[in-house]
């Protein structure tokens, strides 16, 4: 059974910190942040971006510590031409995110 958005969107607040600092990552308001904490919906363009974030998050935490998979979404990545990964997680750019994880994964065994 999928894991219903909104729980996505708590178990992220306690990952990066806080409502606020989730709001940032996915370049929405706090204010919208803290309604889909409260209980209301999510309409699909957001609700995707929180999927991505989710998936692109889990994979990261499976090669680096926390700290670490922060700076990688934060960073340039010569995989995905010198852009930020969170950037495309904001663009919904699900297939670049994977491939560009799969390379991480990929050096980090090598």
């Amino acid at each position: 059974m999928p894991i219903a958005t909104a729980a996505k969107v708590d178990a992220l607040r306690v990952d990066f910190k806080s409502g606020a600092a989730l709001a940032d990552l996915l370049g929405v308001s706090r204010s919208r942040v803290t309604r889909w904490l409260k209980g209301a919906g999510i309409d699909p363009l957001n609700a995707e971006k929180v999927d991505l974030l989710e998936l692109v998050w889990s994979n990261l935490l499976r090669i680096y510590e926390p700290d670490v998979a922060r700076s990688w979404l934060f960073g340039l990545n010569p995989v995905l031409g010198d852009r930020r990964p969170i950037d495309l997680v904001r663009a919904g750019k699900a297939e670049e995110l994977m491939r560009a994880i799969r390379a991480e994964r990929t050096d980090s065994f090598a």
